[in-house]
């Protein structure tokens, strides 16, 4: 909102000094945040959402961040490292909800933790539809917490920055995982995943054409490795030979044609996320059982329910087991194995956009002026706001921009 009014500036007009109108800024108000980052619950669970130069940056802009006490100790940071930043460094886990605005956390809340939280809080956190219950959302309602999603969080491009650097870092790591279970160090059948002079190399078929499959193929053609991506997409398909900058072997989606090609893998990598509505899966047992014994699956849209019809839902404690002779990794957090890459890469993400709610006013003004950040919304004021969550659980959803109008 602007407002004119004159002032004692003067310019030259017509032979004269004019009076002229300064524009002046009015109608935002900065909003102090109390952020909250409590210590994730899940064994499996290294990452933290901001690392502690993100901290020094919002309290240097006058907001409070309260951490708990060895909350980023996964990601090999120390509540020192926070403190010298600025951070408030808190002993009790339920503390940090009772006196937090925003909570910060990587992992969905468990039930316990929704139980801690204030009503009318605002939870940025990932979402995970596939792990949870109708409960879970029943709980937030009745807190009246307004929940954001940073997977369908989205930058001015329509993209998903949280997404697509989370998949960054999950496309190469699982190219690394394959090559140590095709190794004798789990076990594997001891061939080194890439080629060299005189020797086949190794093959390796990947499912999907966006960012993870597009880092998983630099990395496996960076070992020598022969490539095969197959996705629903020819622009996808194509795009993505335009970025490597190379031509590799690449086809629509077509079950015959996959399965000639899986008989012959050495390692495959599910990088499609198929949504909630779409098919189950896009290889069958079937296809499975007639795969060379020990080769190696990576299923990277686990979280997401997975795209192979034997993958399993594992932990980074027991992430791989066999089936049809084939191995299977299978764990949805991956990129919790490289924590401390994985938290820099979301801090990146969050600090700006922490900083923008509270340029703006707080998270209201912070939802109606940025769209890409109302995308995200789960929840508003205890309200579903997710259709394809509503239809998914039997729970009556709203329109979050038309929700945004009437509070």
């Amino acid at each position: 909102m602007q407002h004119h009014k004159f002032s004692h500036s003067w310019a030259l007009g017509k032979g004269s000094l004019m009076p002229q109108e300064e524009v002046l800024e009015t109608g935002r108000k900065r909003k102090q945040l109390i952020l909250g980052i409590p210590k994730e619950t899940g064994n499996d669970e290294c990452r933290t959402a901001l690392t502690p130069e993100a901290v020094e940056l919002l309290v240097g802009n006058g907001h409070q961040v309260l951490i708990e006490k060895k909350a980023a100790a996964g990601a090999n940071y120390t509540d020192r490292d926070y403190s010298e930043c600025g951070g408030f460094i808190l002993e009790e886990h339920q503390e940090i909800f009772a006196r937090s605005d925003i909570i910060l956390k990587v992992a969905p809340p468990a039930a316990g933790e929704v139980d801690h939280m204030k009503a009318n809080q605002v939870l940025i956190s990932s979402l995970r539809h596939t792990i949870q219950e109708k409960s879970y959302f029943y709980r937030l309602m009745k807190k009246k917490v307004t929940a954001i999603s940073f997977e369908h969080l989205r930058n001015n491009d329509d993209s998903y920055p949280v997404v697509r650097s989370m998949s960054e870092i999950a496309g190469g790591a699982a190219i690394l995982i394959a090559a140590e279970y095709l190794s004798n160090r789990n076990k594997g059948k001891g061939v080194m995943l890439g080629g060299i002079s005189g020797i086949t190399p190794t093959e390796v078929v990947i499912l999907g054409a966006g960012t993870a499959a597009e880092t998983a193929a630099r990395a496996a053609i960076g070992l020598g490795a022969f490539v095969k991506v197959f996705d629903h997409s020819v622009d996808r398909l194509r795009r993505l030979q335009d970025i490597l900058g190379q031509r590799l072997y690449t086809s629509i989606y077509h079950p015959r044609v996959v399965s000639r090609a899986l008989r012959s893998a050495d390692a495959v990598i599910g990088a499609i996320h198929l949504g909630i509505e779409g098919p189950r899966f896009l290889i069958t047992e079937e296809m499975v059982k007639e795969m060379k014994k020990g080769a190696v699956i990576v299923d990277l849209s686990i979280d997401q329910g997975g795209c192979i019809e034997t993958s399993e839902c594992r932990t980074h404690n027991s992430p791989a087991f066999t089936k049809h002779g084939v191995i299977h990794y299978c764990v949805p957090n991956i990129t919790s194995m490289v924590a401390r890459t994985a938290t820099i890469a979301l801090s990146n993400i969050f600090a700006p956009l922490l900083l923008s709610i509270g340029e703006t006013g707080g998270i209201k003004a912070a939802l109606l002026e940025n769209p890409g950040l109302r995308k995200g919304v789960y929840m508003y004021n205890g309200l579903l706001t997710n259709l394809s969550i509503g239809r998914l659980f039997d729970i009556p959803s709203k329109d979050i921009d038309l929700l945004m109008a009437a509070f």
